[in-house]
């Protein structure tokens, strides 16, 4: 019987019957194929499984029973309602996200402090010029959200010299901004061309030269534009974050009417509207954007003044992924760094600095000289760093 069903998409039972004589004749001649399309047609549709979110969590004063029915689900409490359900409760829920990133830094500090105990990864000084050059460059192997080979093309033509330009890289490089791309680019580097509706769109576009890419931007033109409280535009904000167009297609009389208020063009506030449902495909908040965009920095900072150390941390995240130990590996010998095989009286647990990497003499640099010709990798290298 089931191999009479169509293999097609969004194919129900009730159209194979339709579609299929003979699962039709079937269907009728014969009582136990009734009784089984019967049975099966009252499931379908249904979910096949209870999911549980990857990191979601609630949070409750009182305990969660007093709110919401739970079950187990593969030996973990849950909550039986969905986290649309939950959050249309008024209950707090925190997604904790995982990142395999915050371990690595943790080791490669470790590392580090084996001969510089007062080195802190948060003091250090988030506009030192050789890191935005290792990132501009597109050297970015192992570096948190930026390692991609479409994200080094694009960072290469960016360009980056501050924070603000790697957590617009990082908004931007997703499936719906990136066609926004070429624009921030040319804008970026020619800021002179930026032209706004309105003046009062200046103070808030500025920072992304004219572009909108954050949640952060539409609920201050909601505001600005369209005079929306803080609590409106926060409405408009979680239905862009949900991606929920309808809610957001509600609101285009109100916005037009409160920037026609404003004194802004008929012609302008549509297609500022327009702009921003377009946008709401894939909306990213600023505010994640930053937390990212830190972490990409520290990466590419360990990347570029301690190569060893972090080298280490990197291979030591990937010991049980063969694939990304080889690509890691590799970038490694490309780098000049050895990696040493395995020794039984010298090797640790994980990976491990082998020597101390020696400062040259000349510029003082750990990772090379900007002298062509002063034989940095002979001269200053050590057993196992370069």
């Amino acid at each position: 019987v089931a191999k009479k069903i169509p293999r097609e998409l969004g194919i129900t039972l009730e159209k194979a019957i339709e579609a299929n004589r003979e699962l039709r004749d079937l269907y009728e001649d014969d009582p136990k194929v009734r009784s089984l399309l019967d049975t099966a047609k009252a499931l379908e549709g249904m979910p096949r499984h209870a999911s549980t979110h990857a990191a979601g969590v609630v949070i409750t004063e009182r305990p969660v029973t007093d709110y919401v029915p739970v079950a187990v689900n593969s030996g973990i409490i849950v909550t039986q309602f969905d986290m649309d359900t939950v959050a249309e409760l008024g209950l707090l829920k925190f997604d904790f996200l995982a990142l395999r990133y915050l371990t690595i830094i943790r080791s490669a500090e470790d590392l580090i402090r084996e001969k510089e105990p007062g080195f802190d990864l948060t003091r250090v000084d988030l506009t030192d010029s050789a890191t935005y050059d290792t990132i501009c460059a597109g050297k970015t192997d192992g570096v948190f959200q930026l390692e991609s080979e479409g994200m080094r093309q694009m960072l290469t033509q960016l360009r980056p010299r501050c924070l603000d330009d790697i957590i617009a890289a990082i908004a931007l490089y997703r499936p719906g901004p990136m066609d926004s791309i070429p624009r921030y680019i040319e804008a970026r580097h020619h800021p002179e061309t930026v032209r706004y509706a309105s003046p009062k769109l200046a103070p808030i576009l500025d920072v992304t030269y004219g572009c909108i890419v954050y949640q952060e931007q539409v609920m201050q033109i909601f505001r600005e534009i369209a005079g929306y409280t803080f609590g409106h535009a926060d409405v408009v904000r979680r239905a862009i974050s949900k991606k929920k167009q309808g809610v957001l297609e509600k609101e285009r009389e109100a916005f037009l009417e409160g920037a026609a208020r404003n004194g802004m063009a008929a012609e302008d506030d549509v297609a500022l509207f327009e702009d921003i449902v377009s946008f709401a495909n894939y909306a990213f908040n600023k505010s994640h954007a930053a937390a990212y965009g830190v972490l990409s920095f520290r990466t590419a900072y360990l990347r570029t003044h301690y190569p060893l150390e972090y080298n280490c941390a990197l291979l030591t995240s990937v010991l049980s992924q063969t694939g990304k130990l080889t690509e890691y590996i590799a970038e490694c010998s490309h780098r000049g760094i050895k990696v040493l095989p395995p020794d039984i009286n010298r090797s640790r647990a994980y990976f491990h600095v082998e020597g101390r990497p020696v400062f040259h003499k000349f510029c003082g640099s750990r990772t090379g000289c900007p002298r062509p010709l002063c034989g940095f990798r002979r001269l200053c290298g050590t057993d196992a760093a370069y």
